[in-house]
């Protein structure tokens, strides 16, 4: 009876072996809760990148539907720009057409004018020439009256009506034009040495600008001449062997300035080579 009941009875299983068993349940349940949260970690991880992209991807067909609306924009305006180019380059052709018939309007218009003006010009020549002599007769005439109202007579400083007094240059250019004496213009400094004018020679003593005065000693004939506080303009008389009585020699000073006089000495036709000869001798 008691070796019957020791070999149905079976010993008792160890105690580590359930808590292994308890253990490898416990870690396989961890691991399941483990697996599942990377799982469901790894979706949320999923959809988020899902989002993103989908967010990125909206974007990026905003961007491109703006570039498309910005593209027809440009286009729209090219094609504006290019009607107006295209309307401005048939103004400009229109407009260079109607220039080229302006100026050959304008030479056939021209020619016609220069037909007519020379048509004109050769009919009128004659009459033009005319009117033309007759401006200048008349100006020459008035020349010659202005010429004559400048050219006066005065009596000279030794009582002797003088011939016709030049008033400066041009005066004494008209009077030698005339031909009526001789003329010896001068213009005489301050010095030392008489200076030979003429048949004569002069020597300036003194002068006063301020009252256009001066006094000179004329040399001629061997014998000195003093015109003493002479004026300008004034005919300044004296004789020399040779001229008759009737024709002195005549000085008319047109400037006085400091130490110098500027003026003309006149002699009659017949005396002066006679005198002009003698006073040679005598110096």
């Amino acid at each position: 009876m008691s070796e019957f009941q020791d070999s149905n009875t079976q010993a008792p299983m160890p105690r580590w072996v359930g808590l292994a068993v308890v253990a490898l349940g416990a870690a396989s349940v961890l691991g399941i809760g483990v697996g599942v949260t990377a799982l469901n970690q790894s979706k949320s991880t999923e959809q988020t990148l899902q989002a993103s992209l989908k967010q990125q991807n909206d974007a990026l067909q905003q961007r491109l539907n703006r570039t498309d609306e910005q593209n027809q924009q440009l286009q729209s305006d090219l094609k504006v720009v290019t009607d107006k180019l295209n309307l401005t380059q048939d103004e400009l052709d229109k407009a260079r057409k109607q220039s080229r018939a302006t100026v050959v309007a304008y030479d056939k218009k021209l020619s016609g004018l220069e037909t007519n003006v020379n048509s004109q010009l050769a009919t009128k020549a004659s009459t033009d020439d005319v009117n033309k002599l007759s401006g200048d007769v008349s100006g020459v005439k008035n020349d010659l009256d202005a010429t004559k109202g400048r050219l006066d007579r005065a009596t000279g400083d030794m009582g002797v009506m003088s011939g016709l007094i030049a008033r400066n240059h041009d005066d004494l250019e008209e009077l030698k034009r005339r031909g009526d004496r001789n003329y010896y213009e001068f213009t005489i400094n301050k010095a030392k040495t008489p200076q030979h004018v003429g048949p004569v020679a002069i020597a300036l003593n003194k002068t006063d600008s301020k009252k256009s005065k001066y006094t000179i000693t004329v040399l001629a004939d061997d014998k000195s001449i003093e015109k003493k506080d002479k004026t300008a303009g004034e005919p300044v008389q004296f004789y020399v062997k040779g001229a008759a009585r009737i024709a002195p020699y005549e000085i008319v000073v047109f400037d006085v300035n400091k130490n110098q006089i500027t003026g003309y000495l006149s002699t009659p036709k017949t005396a002066g080579a006679a005198a002009s000869a003698s006073n040679n001798s005598g110096q």
